[in-house]
């Protein structure tokens, strides 16, 4: 950064000199350099922004020559005057002070005889090693830039990363003003976005805010917000991250689109506890539209459908499901953040090693109007969203998990993995197409095996209970576990049971004898029968059980 006339003024050289300001006005010029020189037609071969040293020759003439002098540097636009009192002049005057002051030159006498080569030393010192600090934030620039392009960085890093640089609050907005990506320096984000659409168009065009976005084609606005920052560095930063921003969506050719992108960012960051004040995390999530002072409620859509080998398909999947729960959100004028993900580690596999389908989870943060029943709206908004998701091609099922409501954002996000956990059991659940959602409270026992079902504890329960009949069934190519499940769900109804597997009663009395023995086992005990139907859960839920 350049020093300006009042750095100049401060240092010691001319501090030795005993400096007297004689005309204050615009102190903060930036000194570009030094000139020497008595001359009093200096002005002819300036080019701006340098201070001039001189021992007032020219100020000695008449008072019309001095005002001439004074007019013709203030017109080549330096930066300052210095004058050495004594050779020529032992002092300026009121007129040199006045004039001065009109025109906006600064002025300053020195009392005291100083070695004018000591000054340009000194200043020239200051700016040489200005201009090489500015080409090594340059390079810097350029470079971190550069290595943010290549490996295709995110929206919010390469945000952060022009903060950091600034060290100043920078924001990534859409043209509706909506906030892209953000990072609060010296403020709190609450505070920086606070009424943010409203703010922001109302800030007139500067340096400071830079488009995005090829010249026919801005998607956007890059905006510094302090007024601390040193503008040509701001603007080489500002346009460098633009630069990038512009890239990174072209190559990506955003297939979530910016602001589903956002969402799914913010939705992370709460989760993960990147951000721990609920101030700042309703104000960033109002910024992207959703309602403050609101009923927030906590969901996910889990999804089973076909499973597509080309990933490309797969992705185009994922956009296609994620688009149709954005769709069913707004026919119902719904509030919410959403954000998607593939899970091809929970797709099912069938005996013969074929993927049977596979698992997509949307995670919604949903605003609801405080003044009316949750579940009333929640029935319009889940209805809508299961409909249109149900119409993706290759959907098999979709189910909505719900966790527990609350009015803090904060608390909301930390539910999603409940109410996550909650749609995965209820996907395993016979379907029922009349339900819009499903609670804790209505998956019961299997919603807690579903909790624990990978804990090797659990798995050695089921272990326990169930090995012996399944050596034997493998020995003698049986199924007398089937057998038992079937008479399990059916709550031990015999009748009911011999009807479904479509045998005679004495083969079935005979089938749960033998499964009593191997088990050692009395399945009139209902402590017996809960621990075997648990331990069939554990292995059906675990995808041990592909019958």
């Amino acid at each position: 950064m350049l020093l300006t006339v009042a750095d100049v003024l401060a240092t010691p050289v001319v501090q030795a000199g005993h400096p007297e300001v004689i005309s204050a006005a615009n102190l903060d010029r930036a000194v570009r350099w030094v000139h020497v020189s008595d001359l009093a037609e200096i002005a002819d071969v300036l080019v701006g922004a340098e201070l001039i040293l001189t021992t007032g020759q020219a100020l000695a003439a008449p008072a019309p020559d001095r005002i001439r002098y004074l007019r013709s540097l203030a017109d080549a636009g330096v930066a300052g005057l210095i004058v050495e009192l004594g050779s020529y002049v032992r002092e300026l005057g009121p007129a040199v002070a006045d004039t001065a002051r009109a025109l906006g030159l600064p002025v300053i006498a020195l009392h005291r005889v100083t070695r004018f080569v000591e000054i340009t030393e000194a200043v020239h010192r200051e700016i040489v090693a200005d201009q090489y600090a500015e080409l090594e934030f340059a390079r810097t620039v350029h470079e971190t830039f550069t290595e943010l392009s290549v490996r295709r960085a995110a929206l919010t890093e390469i945000v952060r990363t022009a903060a950091s640089m600034l060290d100043a609050s920078v924001v990534l907005e859409d043209l509706a003003h909506r906030v892209l990506a953000a990072t609060a320096r010296h403020i709190s984000s609450s505070a920086l976005l606070d009424n943010w659409e409203s703010v922001s168009r109302l800030l007139p065009e500067g340096d400071d805010v830079v488009a995005v976005g090829p010249h026919t084609q801005r998607w956007g606005r890059l905006i510094l917000r302090s007024e601390r920052v040193h503008i040509p560095r701001a603007r080489m930063v500002l346009e460098r991250a633009a630069q990038t921003l512009t890239l990174h969506r072209m190559i990506d050719k955003d297939r979530f689109g910016l602001h589903r992108r956002a969402q799914t960012g913010l939705i992370a960051d709460l989760v993960d506890g990147r951000v721990a004040d609920e101030r700042d995390a309703q104000a960033r999530a109002a910024a992207l539209g959703l309602t403050r002072r609101a009923r927030y409620v906590p969901l996910a859509v889990a999804i089973e459908a076909d499973v597509d080998p080309d990933p490309v398909a797969a992705q185009r999947h994922s956009t296609a499901v994620v688009e149709a729960v954005t769709h069913g959100l707004g026919l119902v004028n719904a509030s919410a953040l959403s954000s998607a993900e593939h899970r091809a580690d929970t797709a099912r596999i069938d005996q013969r090693g074929a993927a049977l389908g596979s698992g997509e989870r949307v995670a919604i943060v949903l605003a609801l109007t405080r003044d009316r029943d949750v579940d009333d709206q929640l029935d319009s908004v889940c209805a809508a969203v299961l409909t249109e998701v149900r119409r993706v091609d290759g959907v098999r099922r979709a189910v909505v998990g719900v966790g527990i409501d609350s009015e803090s954002l904060l608390d909301t996000a930390r539910q999603l993995g409940a109410a996550a956990d909650i749609a995965a059991v209820a996907r395993s659940l016979r379907a029922d197409h009349e339900r819009k959602f499903f609670r804790s409270a209505d998956i019961h026992l299997r919603g807690l095996v579903s909790l624990i079902r990978d804990e090797p504890g659990v798995q050695s329960f089921a272990e326990t209970e169930l090995s012996a009949l399944l050596r034997y069934d493998i020995r003698h190519a049986a199924d007398l576990t089937g057998t038992l499940r079937r008479f399990l769900d059916l709550a031990g109804n015999k009748t009911e049971l011999a009807k479904t597997l479509a045998i005679s009663r004495p083969t079935l009395y005979d089938r749960l004898a033998r499964i009593e023995r191997i088990l050692a086992v009395d399945l009139d005990d209902g402590e017996s029968r809960t621990s075997l139907h648990t331990a069939l859960l554990i292995r059906e839920l675990s995808g041990a059980d592909k019958t």
